[in-house]
């Protein structure tokens, strides 16, 4: 009877441990993949959002600035006079250092008062100044006070808007672009925003950030709907060439709808999430990686197919963006920590998915 108890227990043993040997192999050579997966990804401490670190190029015009010197700034901007998607990115560092210290985009507007990139680049940072002054809350929580000051910029950079569409070119869109943000502050009727987007289409049809604003005003939390937005979206998409990246409209939209209903994580494993994420996959993969739009719709990627349950493919976006968030992780309290989280989490489904492959590829040998 001995015998046969201390045979079950060696049996009983031998069992568990072929049960539990392989999960800690497993373990292991996931963790051990994983540490090579990690080889290359910005450790959390040194990331930073999209447009805080600027380009040489960029930085020394900006220096230039500070100093008091335009001429850069009005060169940098020429060079991209032929592409009006540029030319807007490149608005952006400019028109932050001008909503700070204006002084020396004045110097340019009095050398220079028949200069249209100036008019615009000035009234892109009177809208810059507004926004500063409302700050990002809710409205319920921002005062009368800060809502009066608010609006006397933002009509203040309606009539240099006015200003700019008489100085630039006629087939210039961005003086039109730059009033979106104006609409959404002031509340353009609807009417009224159409006639501005008539405009801007007929310039420039497929203008991507031109697009991003006008979904902005579409959506719920401003002057639209869901149904509106997604209307806009569908329409902006129907003759949307490959690599537009006007496919992100689609994964945006739904970002909006979701976060605005609260929806459960299941909302985002949609079949129509899904094939939002995946056009956006295309796209990308046609798309110029030298557009400077390219950054902010690849983290659009990477945070929907993380969404989607697909964290695994995400790791390739991660690891593309480098250092730099962007898209939605603007909108976090803590960018860094969403970030990390949702790249550490791309990077352990990585690394099980490849143990899983190992092993299956083992059991066919």
């Amino acid at each position: 009877m001995l015998l046969i108890s201390v045979v079950s227990l060696l049996v009983l043993v031998v069992a568990g441990a072929a049960r539990v040997v392989p999960k800690l192999l497993a373990r292991g050579r996931q963790g051990r993949r994983a540490d090579e997966l990690r080889v290359g990804l910005v450790p959390r401490e040194q990331l930073v959002l999209l447009g805080e670190e600027p380009s040489a190029e960029a930085a020394a015009v900006l220096e230039a600035a500070r100093a008091g010197d335009w001429r850069p700034a009005a060169a940098y901007l020429a060079e991209a006079e032929a592409d009006a998607g540029l030319r807007w990115a490149r608005l952006g560092p400019l028109c932050k250092a001008a909503a700070e210290d204006d002084k020396w985009l004045r110097r340019w507007r009095e050398g220079e008062p028949r200069s249209a990139a100036a008019a615009l680049l000035q009234t892109d940072a009177l809208i810059e100044r507004a926004w500063d002054i409302r700050t990002g809350r809710l409205a319920a929580e921002v005062s009368a006070e800060q809502f009066r000051r608010f609006h006397k910029v933002l009509f203040e950079a309606e009539k240099t808007a006015l200003e700019a569409v008489e100085l630039a070119p006629a087939q210039d869109p961005n003086p039109f672009v730059v009033q979106i943000a104006i609409a959404m502050g002031l509340g353009w009727p609807r009417e009224a925003f159409r006639a501005l987007w008539v405009e801007v289409v007929a310039r420039d049809p497929h203008h991507l950030r031109a697009h991003e604003g006008a979904l902005q005003y579409w959506c719920a939390k401003w002057h639209g709907s869901h149904e509106l937005m997604h209307s806009f979206v569908d329409a902006a998409l129907v003759d949307a060439p490959a690599g537009s990246l006007l496919s992100v409209l689609r994964v945006q939209a739904f970002y909006e709808q979701h976060t605005r209903d609260g929806a459960p994580a299941d909302a985002y494993r949609t079949p129509e999430f899904t094939a939002a994420v995946d056009a956006l996959l295309a796209d990308l993969a046609q798309a110029d990686p030298a557009r400077p739009q390219v950054q902010d719709a690849r983290a659009w990627a990477a945070w929907g197919l993380v969404k989607n349950a697909r964290p695994a493919q995400a790791l390739e976006q991660f690891r593309l963006m480098g250092r730099e968030m962007a898209g939605p992780w603007r909108y976090y309290e803590d960018p860094r920590k969403v970030f990390d989280a949702m790249r550490e989490l791309s990077l352990q489904a990585a690394a099980r998915a490849w143990v899983s492959g190992q092993r299956s590829g083992d059991m066919t040998l």
